[in-house]
């Protein structure tokens, strides 16, 4: 029998997952992190990008996350982000446009922008542009 754990995954809108899995993987502050069952309790800072869910041998869901906190207990795996999207639903056009918009605001020399907010809209747009790449590469 292989063991699981329970993962929630909760956004500051609404809960975006809840359900049992063999592993989870994100991107924590001092690197990638695997969660299996019974893992050492801990709480980490969630960088912008991918959580993986690995369910089972023949199934996994990706969510985009914008950052956040990673609860780990021995049973149980909080996501706790302020943006959390699954990775199949992000709208790779918006994305994009994004990313354009960002890119022309930082290049803009006048001083009349927000340069912290336009390096922070460029940097969530590429980690959702990577997840959908990671996602294809996987063919999910």
């Amino acid at each position: 029998m292989t063991m699981t754990v329970h993962v929630d995954i909760v956004s500051a809108e609404k809960e975006i997952y809840s359900g049992l899995a063999e592993m989870v993987f994100a991107s924590a502050e001092l690197g990638e992190v695997g969660i299996a069952p019974r893992h050492a309790p801990f709480i980490t800072k969630l960088m912008p990008g991918e959580v993986r869910v690995k369910v089972n041998e023949t199934e996994q869901q990706s969510f985009y996350v914008s950052g956040g906190l990673l609860e780990v207990q021995p049973h149980v795996v909080t996501v706790l982000a302020d943006t959390a999207i699954r990775a199949k639903d992000i709208d790779e056009a918006a994305a994009l446009e994004a990313k354009a918009r960002a890119e022309e605001s930082l290049s803009d020399k006048s001083g009349k922008i927000d340069y912290a907010k336009a390096q922070a809209e460029l940097a969530e747009a590429i980690m959702q542009l990577r997840t959908l790449e990671k996602l294809r590469k996987r063919g999910m």
